[in-house]
């Protein structure tokens, strides 16, 4: 790999393409990073600048909500990796949450969506949060014909889809803009994908423990995106009260079963579990040390590990070589 790839490319053109301006602006175009494959668009929904930029400002807009107090962005914060700093984000008039805020990080490239996994594509997935009474608390009707009364909406939604503003073109511009969430530009990234940086002697051993047979830790959390989207029980609780992965399965074996969440950006998206239940990654490490609670669906490779103190801040340090600073602080992603 060349060292001179970049995260994120940039193309400066002339806005006067496109008004009378004389000045010139940055338009985005997504670059996939080394050691990530392509990110795939679906045929009715190919990246274009156009709806990259109607995707981003539906993102940061509180209107998708019934009381036009939170966006997209109250849950997905920027500087969190896309995510949130606590238990619970509250939704519509303060409505109290109910599971934790995931991570944005390289949302594009996950097969399905929600905890257990029942949205099938991201462009499904918006309509979720939009119809669920503790979240926006309305419906994508509502939404399109409060955001139809704005003319720069009714002007982007033409140039992006050529139709009118309607809940097709809202669900696929902001899976539009999701997709270009991507995150590969971590210490982590620059060590065995770049060749630019080394990694301390810390961290290579917590990344030997990280993939040995010993931790398990890469059974689960494999790949260029730390997971395999598989549903996993990690012995969180002897009982639950979140059935989990058998709310849309039925089936007694998927019983509180959860998706495999990335661990890229980590250190940022405290708290962690689905229910936002630890406070710390140290905290996390402990849980698995201990080899967890008992359930009969719990992951066989989750045992007791012994770890030594020293073992667990190597782990913890190579963790944190998984963030990426440049992603949380890119201005690209940000409201304007």
């Amino acid at each position: 790999m060349k060292n001179s790839l970049k995260i994120f490319g940039f193309v400066a053109i002339g806005l006067h393409a496109l008004s009378c301006r004389k000045d010139k602006t940055e338009l985005f175009v997504p670059v996939t990073p080394p050691g990530f494959p392509e990110m795939q668009y679906p045929q009715d929904n190919a990246f274009t600048y156009e709806r990259w930029l109607l995707g981003k400002q539906l993102f940061y807009d509180n209107r998708l909500s019934r009381g036009n107090d939170i966006s997209c962005a109250s849950c997905h914060k920027q500087h969190l990796a896309f995510a949130d700093d606590v238990k619970f984000t509250p939704g519509d008039n303060g409505a109290p949450g109910k599971t934790n805020a995931p991570t944005l990080t390289n949302v594009g490239y996950q097969p399905y969506f929600m905890f257990v996994g029942g949205v099938p594509t991201l462009e499904m997935q918006v309509l979720v949060p939009i119809q669920e009474h503790n979240e926006f608390n309305t419906s994508i009707l509502d939404i399109v014909a409060k955001l139809k009364l704005d003319k720069n909406y009714v002007a982007l939604a033409k140039k992006a889809y050529d139709r009118e503003l309607d809940a097709f073109v809202i669900t696929r511009a902001l899976a539009n803009f999701e997709r270009t969430l991507v995150s590969g530009n971590s210490r982590f990234d620059q060590h065995f994908y770049q060749g630019k940086t080394t990694l301390n002697a810390s961290e290579l051993k917590g990344y030997d423990l990280f993939f040995s047979s010993r931790t398990q830790c890469s059974s689960c959390h494999a790949g260029f995106n730390f997971t395999n989207y598989a549903f996993e029980n990690n012995g969180l609780y002897e009982t639950y009260t979140d059935i989990g992965r058998m709310l849309i399965t039925f089936n007694e074996s998927d019983r509180a079963k959860f998706k495999v969440p990335t661990l890229r950006n980590i250190a940022l998206t405290a708290p962690y579990m689905h229910d936002g239940s630890k406070n710390t990654l140290m905290e996390v490490i402990e849980h698995y040390n201990s080899g967890g609670a008992n359930h009969p669906n719990k992951n066989p490779n989750i045992q007791p590990l012994g770890l030594t103190a020293s073992e667990k801040q190597d782990l913890l340090n190579f963790l944190l070589t998984l963030t990426d600073s440049d992603f949380v602080s890119n201005s690209t992603f940000a409201k304007q």
